[in-house]
C-alpha cells in the first residue's frame, strides 16, 4: 500500500488497553442511575459518552450523566500500552503523527499517564470539537495541525465509529483488532492486529 504522509490513531484499543474498564464504568454507572445496561452495551466504544447518552437514553440529562461517567473513568484511570504504541508516540515511524480520541483532555491525560506514554504534540480530544466520531471533525482538525491532508493520513481505529469518522475526513483507515470482531471492522480498507502489524501494511516498522 502507498504509504501515507502523516499518522493519526484512536487512544483508547489502539494505544492503550482499556476495554474492559471501559465496560466496567458503564456497568457501574448504569446500576448507580437505575438505568438498563443492555440499551447501552457495546455502544460505547470510540464515542463520546455525551452522544452516546444522547442517542440511546434521551430522557436522562445527557451533560449531566455524561460528566459522571468521564469522572468515574478519571477517578479509576486504567491503561495498559498495546504493542507499539510506545514506539509511535516516540516517532519510531519517521511520520508525524496525531492523537485523536473521544476522551476528554482530562481522561485522555489520565489514560496517557497510567500507560505511562508521552502526550503527543497534537491531541485532538472530545473537548476540542463540536461533533465527536463518526463525525470527521477531530480527524480533519488533526491532518490540519499536522499540515497535511487527510487523503494523505492513514488512521488506525478500532471500532466502527472511528472507522466512520476516518473514512468520512478523506484518510484510509486501518482497523486494529483489539475490541471487535473483524466482521464489524469491514468499512476499514485493512485490518491489523496491532499498531506495528498495520504500518507493516505500509513498509513502515516501529518496535513492538
Amino acid at each position: 500500500m502507498r504509504p501515507p504522509r502523516a499518522i493519526l490513531s484512536d487512544l483508547d484499543g489502539v494505544l492503550v488497553d482499556s476495554g474492559d474498564a471501559v465496560e466496567q464504568t458503564w456497568r457501574r454507572w448504569a446500576h448507580a442511575r437505575g438505568v438498563d445496561y443492555g440499551r447501552i452495551e457495546g455502544r460505547f466504544h470510540g464515542v463520546p459518552s455525551l452522544a452516546v447518552i444522547r442517542e440511546h437514553l434521551p430522557e436522562l440529562d445527557a451533560e449531566a450523566e455524561s460528566a459522571i461517567v468521564e469522572q468515574m473513568e478519571i477517578d479509576h484511570p486504567v491503561g495498559e500500552r498495546l504493542p507499539g504504541a510506545a514506539a509511535l508516540l516516540a516517532g519510531e515511524a519517521g511520520l508525524p503523527f496525531a492523537v485523536v480520541t473521544s476522551c476528554g483532555d482530562a481522561l485522555a491525560a489520565a489514560r496517557l499517564a497510567a500507560a505511562d506514554l508521552p502526550t503527543p504534540a497534537v491531541l485532538i480530544t472530545s473537548d476540542g470539537v463540536t461533533r465527536g466520531k463518526p463525525d470527521p471533525e477531530g480527524y480533519r482538525a488533526a491532518a490540519a495541525a499536522l499540515g497535511v491532508e487527510p487523503a494523505g493520513c492513514v488512521v488506525l481505529e478500532d471500532a466502527p465509529a472511528g472507522i466512520a469518522a476516518g473514512r468520512a475526513a478523506g484518510a484510509r483507515v486501518v482497523a486494529i483488532t483489539t475490541t471487535h470482531a473483524p466482521g464489524q471492522l469491514a468499512a476499514a480498507d485493512a485490518l491489523a492486529a496491532s499498531v506495528a502489524e498495520a504500518l507493516a501494511l505500509f513498509g513502515l516498522s516501529v518496535s513492538p
